[in-house]
Formats: C-alpha cells, structure tokens, sequence
C-alpha cells in the first residue's frame, strides 16, 4: 500500500489514490460547512495557494453566497497576478505518426483511415513562415509518439529551423515542446536547444483509468509519464506546463489530482508549475466523445477554473481553441492567462488549408477565428494581447520567475512588455479596425505605468517600434 508522500519520488506516492478518495470525501462531507468554507477563503485571499484537500471543498461547495464568493476572489487573483495581459500562442504539429494506443486520439496506432504526415524542415519553414505573417511570437510545438517518424533528433532539429526563421519583421522568440515522457539526457537536450516551456498533459491521473486509456505503447506507463516533470527538471528544465484531458474520468478527482502533481512541484524543486492546461476532451477522427461518461458542463467548468486559480495563483492558465469564443470569455475573467488564436491543430494547415480528404487534425477546433479578430475581441473586452517572451529569453524561469510573479514584481515588466508587443503586432500585421482600436488602448495603458522612468523608455520604444525597430524589452 503507497503512502501519501509529496516529497517522494514515486508517481503513487505523490499522486496517491487513497489521499484523492480521502480528499474527495472530505470536501463532500464539508460542502455545506460555512464556517470551514469561510476560512478557506480567508486564507486563499492571502494570495498563497492552497492546498489540495481546502481547494477541493471550494470545488463542491454548495453554498451559492460563497460560490460567489469563490468568483469574485477569482477574477480578483487573476487581476493581480496578470493585470488584463492575454498571452498569446500557436500549436504547430509537426508529425502525427504515433505508436501509442490512447483511446481518446485519433492519433493511436489502430486508426487506419487519418492521414499520417510528418513536416519536412523545408515544410515547418513554410508553416512558420505563415505563423510568423499572421503575428505570432511563441509556438507550442506537438508531435505523437515515434522513435521512427518523430524521434528526439527530429524535434530538436526543427527547434533550430524554428528560431533560424526570420521573415520581413517576423521571428519565433519561443518554443513550448509538447512530446512525449522522455529521458533526463533528452530533457537536457531540449534545454540546450533553447525551448520555452515543457507541457505534458497527465490526460488522466487515476491510474487504474490512465491503464485502460492507455492500453499498448510505451506511454501505458503510468509511473514513467506521471513522473517526467521530474526528468525535466533534472534536466535542467525549470518551468513546466500540466494538464489533464477533462471528460476521461471523474473531475473531481481529476483537479485533486492536478493539485498534488503542483504541491510535489513546489516541495522538491520549489518551484510549481509554469502553466496548468485545461483542454476538454472533442470530437475527432475515430473518436466520440460521447463514448465518455464523464464530460462537464460549462458551469462546472468555470467553476474548476476559478478554483484552480484560487489554489495556485501564481500559474498561467492556457485554454486553446478547443472552446468557444462564449466559453473562452467567461474562463478570462476567472483565471485563463493565454490563449491560442487562428489555430490549426492538423499537421500542416497554416501556409495551405489542408484537403478535407486528407484531414490530420488531433480534434476539432471550437473557435475558429483569425489572430486578428481574436486580438480585435480581446482589446474590445479591454485585455491586451501580449507577444511577450522577454521572461524566458532574459532568463526570468524557474524560481526566477516564480519569486517575482508571487511578489506581484512580475508586473513592472510584463505590463510595458506587452504594450511594446502589441505595438509590433498593430504596426505589422493588424487589419485597419484593430490597429485603430489598439492604438487608443496603448495610449490609455501607459498612464497604468506606475514608474515615471518606465513610462518614458516605453514612450521612446513605441517610437522606435513606429520606426520599424523591433524587440525591445524589460
């Protein structure tokens, strides 16, 4: 029998099933105590997190005065850890051969009839290219699992063609990797080769389920995959991004789960997650959602948001095209700090539209909007959209960036920076309507500045940004 142990180095210790029962059966027996509830969000209100077991009783609490307590104190945290700054990104796909059998992605080795591609470096170079004329600054980089099609060398050789590319005012300035569970030597090379952050969604963390969803391939391996992050960050890769797949198993579990995977981050590495992903699971090729029993409604899932955001006020919050424009805007205000626009999640797709016939999508896209029309809604909501990577790149990860973030000294640089990326982005790429409206928010936003010194180097930075110089950060 595992011990619940955050200090451990054990999957089953630190994800421990008994603890999330224990968990789950505390919050339920405490969903009506007012008093407990009460002091949970007191102490949430201090801006330090909270633990898995206190969260969770926000999560089923059933009382509606609270719950709208729980809201307000949500979008209160979200304000003071990022301001009204969206970040934005773009998947790019580059193989979807895989060997695994994951009975949720169409992906898996079984399925016959989708369209297997991998990208040549000349075909990423052409698909960066149209990522680069739409606007974007940070990719995430996906591929399945495949030693043959896609192996290590593969995914570092076309990180470096990635950062090669420089086209009119366009560059990649970084790289997120989503792939597999890997070695801490890989872990050392993707370090070396300059990637942003590492994200591997956990998909689910009740281990029995994670065994049936994963039935062949090497990622069947619980332990292995629940334990990367922990390669990663011995192998030198200080900011992480998790994730589960909501709807493969019950989402209570899944967000106590979610939690002590974050706990165990902070307790040996002390540092938490960079960013903590929250897709649902969709439509795809050869797979019904409907074949899942346990899918959340839009309220639930504004409420797991929010909770989240309460428990670990310091990560960033990614929602992709997955949603809705409705359900995107409702999970801002609550905590999501970047968000993917004009999203292709086929591999290829950016610089030609793929053929219907040759559809090699992981899921289907709920918002299908242009960047630009995203970045137009956003500044309409009165959120800036951010380019930004000046973090990584001036070497503000890990502890680094933790530290400044939960002392609220983050926003001294990510607020000028994302004005300053903005104004790239409006010079460069914007249609006339968006340029217009954006313009009048950055003059509006830079009165925001509290340091009058600030204020004036960001002044002569636009300028120069006017004058097609580019790259100017904090």
């Amino acid at each position: 029998m595992y011990k619940y142990d955050p200090s451990s180095s054990k999957a089953e210790e630190f994800i421990n099933h008994q603890e999330i029962l224990d968990t789950l059966e505390y919050a339920h027996q405490n969903s009506r105590n007012e008093t407990l509830i009460s002091e949970i969000l007191a102490k949430a209100a201090l801006r330090k997190g909270l633990t898995h077991r206190e969260a969770s009783v926000l999560l089923v609490c059933q009382l509606e005065e609270k719950n709208r307590e729980i809201y307000a104190l949500a979008e209160q945290i979200k304000k003071d850890f990022y301001g009204n700054r969206i970040v934005m990104f773009a998947p790019l796909y580059l193989s979807n051969y895989c060997i695994n059998g994951c009975v949720y992605c169409p992906y898996h080795a079984k399925n016959k009839h989708i369209a297997r591609k991998k990208l040549s470096q000349e075909d990423i170079r052409r698909e960066v290219i149209a990522l680069q004329d739409m606007g974007h600054k940070r990719l995430a980089l996906e591929t399945g699992e495949d030693p043959v099609n896609s192996p290590i060398e593969y995914v570092l050789e076309s990180i470096d063609t990635i950062y090669s590319i420089r086209h009119k005012n366009g560059s990649i300035r970084r790289v997120n990797v989503n792939i597999a569970a890997t070695t801490v030597d890989n872990y050392k090379r993707l370090k070396e080769a300059g990637i942003g952050t590492y994200i591997l969604f956990q998909e689910t963390y009740h281990k029995e389920s994670y065994e049936s969803l994963h039935p062949t391939g090497p990622k069947h391996d619980y332990a292995y995959h629940t334990e990367a992050m922990d390669r990663a960050q011995l192998g030198g890769i200080d900011d992480v991004g998790l994730g589960v797949l909501f709807g493969l198993e019950l989402y209570r579990y899944e967000f106590a789960g979610l939690l002590m995977h974050a706990e165990h981050l902070e307790t040996v590495f002390g540092v938490g997650p960079h960013t903590i992903s929250v897709p649902r699971i969709r439509r795809a090729d050869d797979i019904d959602p409907d074949a899942f029993d346990n899918g959340i409604d839009d309220d639930t899932f504004a409420k797991l948001v929010a909770c989240i955001r309460i428990a670990v006020p310091y990560t960033g919050m990614i929602v992709s095209t997955r949603e809705s424009q409705k359900c995107r805007e409702r999970l801002l205000r609550l905590g999501v700090s970047q968000l993917s626009g004009g999203s292709r999640t086929s591999v290829g797709g950016y610089a030609e539209p793929e053929p219907y016939e040759e559809n090699s999508s992981q899921f289907d896209v709920s918002d299908n909007r242009t960047l630009d029309q995203v970045v137009n809604w956003l500044m309409t909501l009165g959120y800036i959209p951010s380019f930004c990577t000046a973090c990584y790149r001036e070497g503000r990860t890990g502890d680094r960036f933790m530290s400044l973030c939960k002392s609220g000294q983050i926003q001294n640089c990510c607020h000028p920076n994302a004005l300053m990326t903005l104004k790239e982005y409006l010079c460069d790429y914007a249609s006339p309507d968006t340029r217009t409206i954006g313009e009048t928010m950055i003059l509006r936003e830079l009165g925001s500045i509290p340091k009058e010194n600030v204020r004036e180097i960001v002044l002569r930075n636009l300028t120069e940004i006017e004058k097609g110089n580019r790259d100017f950060r904090f």
